[in-house]
């Protein structure tokens, strides 16, 4: 995998909107939070626009990318938000100049289309982290610093409680994935991601606990998960039933599905649409021990 270079001092950093639409009073505390750690912030020309739903047409949110993936004085291009659209210009793109001088790419949830498809394309790391719609005025928790310590080169190591659905063992791989949903959506796609020999992590917010049945049978059934290195799951926040209770918690549901395999598995990994929402450098080798406790680290 290639890694992106480091951000230092001074460095400018752009936020667009590949999705959902934003306003300023939104991404404000952002541009105030990257400004205290001397960081100057370029914004679109469309990031505050709106259409429906989107942050303007798809061809307003794929220009503004574009623009920042080409442009040399950028060094990383954050997404301001999810929602929904970035896998509506994601094949519109060109990725030449990105790929002769990569930057980091930085966001969650719907990003993860962004994080599936670089990875898999072309073997160049990005950031799951935290976006300007997360940042509040004068923030400056563990979610934030780990986003600054990713972006800046620091070495990443987490250590966490395990939850009893864990499997002990101990992995060392790439890091993939990123929110179950997204994956789900780009099976059969060019942007579907390769899990074999992989560490894969996954999360999800706002879902039914059949969804997460349903979604977890196709990446099996697909092959996504036999060859796995090892599993992490995020938060499943938020998660919703039918009338009749489906009989699980995601938790519950996911590890039914991984119980044939060898491969260690750890719950709870706080980093998703939670608080804290903790960076993770997809594509990084990381090494995974679930043990009394859980340890993730980034080589």
């Amino acid at each position: 995998m290639i890694t992106p270079a480091y951000l230092r001092k001074g460095d400018k950093i752009a936020i667009v909107s590949p999705a959902r639409s934003i306003t300023f009073e939104e991404v404000h505390p952002a541009i105030r939070f990257f400004g205290r750690h001397d960081l100057e912030v370029v914004l679109g020309s469309y990031v505050f626009n709106r259409q429906h739903q989107f942050a303007g047409t798809d061809e307003q949110r794929r220009r503004d990318f574009q623009h920042m993936l080409d442009d040399d004085k950028i060094k990383a291009v954050i997404c301001s938000r999810g929602g929904y659209g970035t896998v509506r210009i994601i094949d519109k793109l060109d990725f030449t100049r990105f790929c002769a001088k990569p930057k980091w790419i930085v966001g969650y949830s719907d990003v993860t289309v962004l994080h599936a498809h670089i990875q898999r394309r072309f073997g160049i790391e990005t950031l799951h982290a935290a976006m300007p719609v997360n940042i509040k005025d004068d923030q400056e928790d563990e979610t934030l610093q780990t986003l600054v310590k990713a972006l800046s080169g620091k070495r990443i190591t987490y250590t966490y409680p395990k939850s009893p659905l864990s499997r002990t063992g101990t992995g060392e791989a790439e890091l993939t994935g990123g929110n179950l949903s997204i994956l789900y959506s780009l099976m059969g796609s060019a942007s579907e991601i390769n899990t074999d020999g992989k560490i894969l992590f996954i999360e999800d917010v706002d879902e039914y606990l059949y969804h997460i049945d349903r979604m977890m049978m196709n990446l099996k059934r697909a092959g996504k998960l036999e060859k796995l290195k090892g599993l992490i799951v995020g938060g499943m926040s938020r998660m919703n039933d039918n009338s009749i209770p489906f009989g699980k918690t995601a938790g519950e549901i996911i590890a039914d599905s991984v119980k044939e395999y060898s491969f260690p598995v750890c719950y709870d990994f706080p980093a998703g649409h939670q608080d804290p929402n903790l960076a993770l450098i997809m594509g990084r080798k990381v090494k995974l021990t679930v043990d009394k406790e859980v340890e993730i680290s980034f080589y």
